[in-house]
């Protein structure tokens, strides 16, 4: 999704914050691709006056290239740049690699929110100091160390109150906590023996991953030290990550390429089970949510919003729904930026064909996730002037 500010750079611009869950992603994406960048916070000036304006509502990272183009989402990002420049190739073409790939980016990318919001403001007495210079660093361009305190005290307090539309509540915490420590024990064993989700190069699983695992994760007081502490492979990950280049020299002598044969590490499959037994049941009932909203107007033009509300808006909704997750009841809010993420890798898994698509079928039989990949929308959403719309 892209637009046009008028203006002209020297190189190209991410506009973001170390503290920003998905400005993590394309800025390990720019470090890894060697493209040429600088990064600038929402603070600036020319934030407020061009790019704001421009896209309707605020939210970071956006990429401005030097002529002047805007790029919002880092799924858009990531393919726009993968299609223009120069550098190593950060996409798997051996189709299934890329149908995992995108599966795990999408559960990274949207399944982990829930998680990192959770470490990030359930834990405030561990975190703040931190969280407020953070905040405050992106909020004003002001030296002065009261300023930016009172800059980061309402985005902080936005943030917070973002945690009950997610589910976060002191019923299902012990439930995040678990799956999150388990996922920690299935990467830092992976992370043993790759460098990488897809073996010896990264891949839009790692940068997905580079979301939650990065800026709240690894970098927040608390769940930083539990990462180092449960998960020091995972650790070192996210530090390799945002190293340019792609060989490591713990990994020497693994080839810096995808396997071979179109081949899963055998690593991953755990990995895959976590994500279907997990998220799998977030995104069924917010698939029959949706599936619902649209059925109330089978006459639904194309180019609808997708939200309940009907306006623009980042984190757009369209109701609550109800799951189950390792036993305690999660009630959040629909998020369709999460189903409209996982709809893309299953729209690629279902063109999967032959010996490819047996494969995969295959795999996601070993790891349980039957029913979630049958999911198939009503109508298909698309991305459009920034927002989601009903195709």
């Amino acid at each position: 999704m892209s637009m046009n500010t008028g203006r002209t750079n020297d190189t190209y611009i991410l506009w973001g914050a170390p503290l920003s869950l998905y400005s993590g992603k394309a800025r390990s994406y720019l470090i890894k691709k060697g493209v040429p960048y600088r990064e600038c916070f929402p603070s600036d000036a020319v934030f407020q006056t061009r790019i704001l304006p421009a896209i309707g509502f605020f939210v970071v990272p956006v990429l401005e290239a030097p002529d002047g183009l805007i790029v919002q989402d880092t799924s858009d990002i990531i393919e726009h740049l993968e299609a223009r420049c120069p550098g190593p190739v950060l996409s798997p073409p051996a189709p299934v690699q890329r149908a995992v790939a995108m599966l795990i980016d999408a559960y990274a990318s949207e399944g982990l929110l829930r998680t990192a919001m959770h470490y990030r403001w359930s834990y405030l007495a561990q975190n703040e100091p931190f969280l407020r210079a953070e905040f405050g660093r992106a909020a004003t361009a002001s030296r002065d160390r009261n300023a930016r305190a009172a800059a980061a005290a309402p985005f902080m307090q936005a943030m917070q109150a973002h945690l009950p539309p997610l589910g976060v509540t002191p019923e299902t915490i012990p439930a995040i906590e678990q799956s999150y420590e388990d996922l920690l024990d299935i990467l830092d064993t992976h992370f043993l023996h790759h460098p990488y989700v897809l073996g010896g190069r990264p891949s839009i699983a790692d940068f997905g991953l580079m979301a939650p695992l990065f800026a709240h994760l690894g970098r927040d007081p608390h769940p930083a030290a539990l990462m180092k502490s449960r998960a020091a492979n995972v650790y070192r990950w996210t530090e390799r990550m945002n190293l340019s280049g792609i060989l490591d020299g713990e990994f020497a002598d693994i080839a810096p390429s995808y396997p071979p044969g179109d081949a899963i590490p055998e690593t991953l499959e755990p990995l895959l089970a976590l994500i279907f037994e997990d998220w799998g049941p977030e995104l069924l009932a917010t698939a029959e949510r949706y599936d619902a909203w649209v059925g109330r107007a089978p006459s639904l033009s194309s180019g609808t919003i997708v939200a309940e509300t009907g306006d623009r808006q980042l984190h757009a909704s369209i109701g609550t729904v109800r799951f189950v997750m390792r036993e305690r009841t999660v009630t959040c809010a629909g998020r369709v930026h999460a189903l409209w993420h996982f709809d893309q890798a299953a729209t690629h898994a279902r063109m999967l064909t032959g010996e490819a698509r047996a494969r995969f079928d295959a795999l996601v039989r070993r790891t349980g996730g039957e029913r979630v990949m049958a999911i198939t929308l009503g109508r298909p959403i698309k991305r459009e002037n920034f927002v989601l719309v009903v195709a």
